[in-house]
């Protein structure tokens, strides 16, 4: 099976990041983690980046940086890991996507339950050293 790109979305407001508790529309709901999206045909990362933000929480982002790539745990999707600013703007969920969403601290993301473990590594590795 061929490998499909997706973004992830790290959205930073101050010191906070933007987690999600996948919806009922999604696989795996339930589950804690940033923003994410496949990326369309003739898309780049950036436009997935605006895109799926737009369409999941609704709020107008720009992307900043690529920072980390990574894979899902079935390897079905190569994940493009964006740091994007989100200073302003009221969260609106997509209730099909999205169930919940919290602006959280690095430390009370990892306390979220459950969590994908390249979510997890991230958190850990990745981020503390933007």
């Amino acid at each position: 099976m061929e490998q499909r790109e997706a973004i992830v979305a790290v959205l930073l407001r101050g010191e906070r990041v933007l987690a999600v508790r996948r919806g009922p529309a999604v696989a795996r709901p339930g589950y804690w983690q940033p923003l994410s999206g496949k990326v369309e045909p003739g898309e780049t990362q950036e436009q997935a980046v605006a895109r799926e933000v737009r369409e999941e929480v609704g709020l107008t982002v720009v992307p900043l940086a690529k920072v980390w790539e990574s894979e899902t745990d079935d390897r079905r999707f190569r994940l493009h890991w964006w740091t994007a600013r989100a200073d302003t703007g009221e969260v609106v969920p997509d209730p099909a996507e999205v169930a919940e969403a919290r602006w959280v601290t690095p430390e009370e993301f990892l306390a979220l339950d459950p969590v994908f473990e390249g979510d997890r590594a991230f958190f850990e590795r990745i981020l503390p050293g933007l």
